[in-house]
């Protein structure tokens, strides 16, 4: 029974507080360990509430399993332990035991039953995440993750305010599909998206996760867009207006994947894209639309983990995250290489990958539905995914002009992790009925037909084409590229500096003008009251009597007027 088991989050979450204490092969199994045990409980959790709670006479459920969530929570503990196998060679003492706290809150999300419960895991999820990008010990990633906190705290509070104004009219914490007919499912919309890295509230992403250290990342890219991911899925499915935040989304982080030079920044951008197509399929909203969203979810982690592994083991390997500082690696990185190459490929939904059978499904979605527009877009979109994540990356770091380096391949946890996820990407895309079967509604959808793969496969090779006639305008330089922090970063701290400037000379002048005024007003006060002054000399008694009378006759006059 689901009330008899125990939490999967919690214990991941608790677990992570040992690690700290272990040293080498017990702190090695255990990193393994402690995810597989909490995927082992996820699939303990049954149908229906759990656990059971009473809160400021709220019954609150932090335990509620059904199909949406086993399939969330299964592949966060599955990146857990890929990256944590990733990661047993980092030195920091922190990152580890942060990103299991990390993964546990967001599996604690995809098993909440109400509101309540999903805000707490959701700002510890925060906490976890914002730990994991401080523990690199750079200058860089502790100004990022003052940024990204600032970001997320500021989510945390329109959330809650969201959720305080839905129990305050509603009175009921259930966490259940929502409409958009009141100003506090709005603002939990708003949360969720900012989580989500909706544009142009987005920055933060490709701002935080470059400069976390060479597995951090990996840790960053699973779960808080995917959680938000879930938390759409759950609360606004059928919303039409994610259909058009989502197509944002994916051109907007294709444009600056494509600008890009920073290897990570331009995977970092290609989350926003990605994540895009996830949302766009929820404000779809049918039961094909959503079964893809959900399964592009769990496919998106897979093979972006893949990917920025690949890119954390050149990283680690080189010391190097520039484009233009890379190239020709495949000559002493060839598992490296290949391991990235085959999630470039998923990323570009690659017939035989895990992308092809889950982004699929979203664009038969919208074809199904007569949304012609939506269509046209998603597949261009898929295209420019190719072009930046799917060659631009592999191209320009492994394949490109020789750099001249040449790293060794990097130890042997980081190999089995790419070796184990690029394993789940190929064989979710040749056997994914395991996948379907745990989907939210039942599966009516066979992916490889020979429409979906032709149609699919010329997309792809005609943007492949787009790409190496287009090489000489995409060699990257020594360049930055401004997103929309730009605004908060730089613009609102100039003006408010700007700001700052004016109001002190404002505030000079007017006190300038008031020591003037003060000045004429005691000159003023002093020539007449003075020791000269004609209100201080002495005044003839006859002088006085003829001023009383005046006064007299003054006040007589106004009495009787």
């Amino acid at each position: 029974m689901t009330e008899h088991v125990p939490h999967p989050g919690l214990v991941l979450i608790f677990g992570a507080f040992l690690l700290p204490w272990l040293r080498g092969t017990a702190r090695s199994v255990l990193v393994i360990a402690l995810p597989l045990l909490a995927l082992w409980l996820v699939w303990q959790v049954g149908d229906g509430a759990g656990w059971q709670l009473h809160f400021l006479g709220h019954e609150l459920t932090p335990l509620r399993g059904d199909k949406l969530s086993r399939l969330f929570a299964t592949i966060f503990a599955l990146m857990a332990a890929g990256g944590g196998l990733f990661a047993l060679g980092q030195k920091s003492r922190i990152e580890v035991p942060a990103a299991f706290v990390y993964a546990g809150a967001a599996i604690g999300a995809a098993f909440a039953g109400d509101l309540i419960t999903l805000f707490v895991f959701w700002e510890l999820m925060a906490v976890g995440s914002t730990l994991v990008l401080w523990s690199a010990g750079t200058r860089p990633a502790y100004r990022a993750a003052q940024r990204y906190l600032m970001i997320h705290l500021l989510g945390g509070v329109i959330l809650f305010a969201g959720i305080t104004g839905h129990i305050a009219q509603t009175g009921s914490v259930e966490f259940t599909r929502m409409a958009l007919d009141s100003t506090s499912n709005w603002l939990i919309l708003i949360g969720f998206l900012i989580n989500a890295a909706a544009t142009p509230i987005s920055a933060w992403l490709p701002d935080a996760y470059p400069e976390a250290s060479w597995s951090g990342t990996v840790f960053l890219s699973a779960f808080t867009t995917k959680t938000a991911v879930y938390a759409l899925i759950r609360g606004f499915p059928g919303t039409e207006l994610l259909v058009w935040v989502g197509l944002f989304m994916a051109f907007y982080g294709i444009v600056y994947a494509l600008l890009e030079n920073d290897m990570r920044r331009i995977l970092a951008y290609s989350i926003v894209n990605q994540v895009g197509f996830m949302i766009a399929g929820i404000g779809i909203g049918t039961e094909l639309a959503l079964n893809g969203a959900a399964a592009h979810a769990f496919a998106h982690i897979l093979y972006k983990g893949l990917l920025l592994m690949s890119a954390g083991s050149v990283l680690k390997m080189t010391d190097r995250r520039k484009c233009s500082e890379l190239g020709g690696l495949f000559h002493s990185m060839p598992l490296t290489t290949i391991c990235g190459t085959i999630g470039a490929l998923a990323i570009s939904a690659f017939p035989f990958t895990s992308g092809f059978v889950s982004k699929s499904m979203i664009s038969q979605a919208a074809a199904d539905g007569d949304l012609l527009v939506v269509w046209l877009l998603l597949a261009a979109a898929s295209a420019g995914v190719f072009l930046h994540a799917g060659i631009k990356f592999p191209w320009f770091v492994f394949f490109q002009k020789d750099s001249g380096l040449r790293p060794a391949e990097p130890p042997a946890s980081m190999r089995w992790a790419m070796i184990f996820f690029s394993i789940l990407c190929i064989g979710l895309g040749i056997w994914y009925e395991p996948l379907y079967a745990m989907l939210p509604y039942a599966v009516d959808y066979v992916p490889y037909t020979g429409a979906h793969v032709l149609t699919q496969t010329q997309l792809l090779l005609f943007s492949g084409l787009a790409f190496f006639v287009a090489l000489p305008y995409l060699k990257r330089t020594l360049t930055i590229t401004l997103d929309a922090d730009w605004l908060y970063r730089r613009l609102l701290p100039g003006l408010v500096s700007i700001g700052a400037a004016a109001l002190s000379g404002a505030m000079a002048l007017g006190a300038a003008v008031a020591r003037a005024l003060a000045s004429r007003l005691a000159g003023l006060i002093y020539r007449h009251h003075g020791p000269q002054g004609g209100l201080a000399r002495t005044w003839t008694t006859r002088s006085m009597s003829i001023w009383v009378l005046v006064l007299l006759l003054g006040y007589l006059i106004l009495y009787f007027l």
